[in-house]
Order: structure tokens, then sequence, then C-alpha cells
């Protein structure tokens, strides 16, 4: 009887020591899975979240001071695609708009709210060039003036219409040629030459395009103007 006790206990003791060794080993696994767990979450990269690049108004390059207007400006393409226009990443003249026209394209906004107050086009190259007179010498003080040519912008420009642009800012206007390309953006009443002019001439050399030079684009910030 005392031969059957100790085996039975012998038997107990083992069977305690296998199950503390196994829940040792167990304790000691899920440990090890928690740490390795810790050291890959710590090197694993974090969750990325796809972002989309930051676009500014008109497709600027950067975005303008708060206190400034935005705009860009493209001329016309030879004869076949038209000056395009943006403002405060509005469209104002463009040829999906169909309000482009051969010659001198002119957009006027107002300079202290922004809103576009008209767009007109002149025809240089077979139209009245008092047509355009006229139109420049009733732009409101205070107008932003933006300008953009399509195929010829001068054949019928004479010296008034030139001077009368050239009191909106432009340094460019007095030597524009025939199928120059010219973008223009400048103000009535404004008392410097406008920082915000392009202009390249029209050279079989040099020329883009057969007949006509490259298209030009400029992109720019315009103060609001203030009381």
């Amino acid at each position: 009887m005392m031969r059957a006790g100790g085996v039975l206990k012998l038997t107990v003791l083992v069977s305690i020591f296998f199950l503390v060794v196994f829940l040792a080993f167990e304790l000691l696994e899920n440990r090890m899975n928690l740490n390795v767990g810790k050291v890959f979450a710590r090197y694993a990269p974090g969750e990325t979240v796809p972002t989309r690049p930051v676009r500014h108004k008109c497709g600027l390059s950067k975005s303008c001071p708060e206190d400034h207007f935005t705009f860009k400006i493209t001329s016309g393409a030879a004869s076949v695609v038209g000056p395009k226009m943006c403002f405060q990443d509005t469209i104002l003249m463009s040829g999906v708009k169909n309000n482009i026209g051969r010659g001198i394209n002119i957009a006027l906004i107002n300079g202290k709210t922004g809103e576009m107050t008209r767009t007109d086009s002149f025809d240089m190259w077979s139209g009245d060039v008092n047509s355009l007179i006229k139109y420049l010498k009733e732009i409101e003080d205070g107008s932003i003036v933006m300008m953009a040519t399509f195929d010829d912008p001068a054949t019928k420009l004479n010296e008034e219409a030139r001077n009368l642009i050239a009191d909106l800012g432009s340094t460019s206007i007095s030597i524009l040629g025939f199928r120059d390309n010219w973008v223009f953006v400048g103000g009535k009443g404004i008392k410097t030459k406008s920082p915000f002019e392009q202009h390249i001439k029209n050279n079989a050399e040099t020329n883009k395009y057969e007949g006509w030079p490259e298209v030009l684009e400029m992109e720019g910030c315009i103060p609001i103007k203030r009381e």
C-alpha cells in the first residue's frame, strides 16, 4: 500500500512539474511574441494616407498672399489656338468660352472686388482701330486690364491706340508688330510701368510655328486695390 501511494504521489508531482514547465514556456512564448511585435511596430512604416498635390488658384505654382488677386494668362498659338485668361480661379476668356478673337483680347476687372466687368476682342488685321481707341478711353479708373494677342495684333494699331495702352503700364506696346505674341496685365490710373508683361517678336529664324512665335504664358499676384 505504501509503495502504491508513493507511486501515486510521484505521478502527481511529475504531472505538476510538467504543467509548470508547460505554463512557463507558454508565458515565455507570449512575452517574446509581444516584444517582437513591439519591435516590428516600432520600425514598421506608419500607415500611409494618399495625399493629393496642393492645387493653387488658376494652376499657379504657388498661392498668392491673401491681399492679392491671382491671375494666369496665355497668348494665342499661331492662328489655331486662342488665348486664355484666368483670374481668381475663374476662366474669363478662352476658346472653350467662345469669347476670343483675332487681334487683341481684353478682360476688365474691378480692382477692388475682383469682379469681371467686361471682355472684348479687337481685330487688328481687318478691323477698325477706332473701336479699340474708344474702348480704351472708356475704361474706368481702378480697373485691372488683362490683354493677350491672337494671330496678328498690330497691323491696324496707330500711335493713339499705342499711347493709350502705354498709359495702362505697358512698355512693349510701342514695338508690338505683325504676328508678335504679347501678354500684359496693367491698370487704369497706374502710376508706374507694369511688371506683368511679356513680348516675343515674330522672327522667321526663331519662330516655333511657321509664321508665328511660341506661346507666351504668364502668372502672378496683383495687390487688391484699397480705398
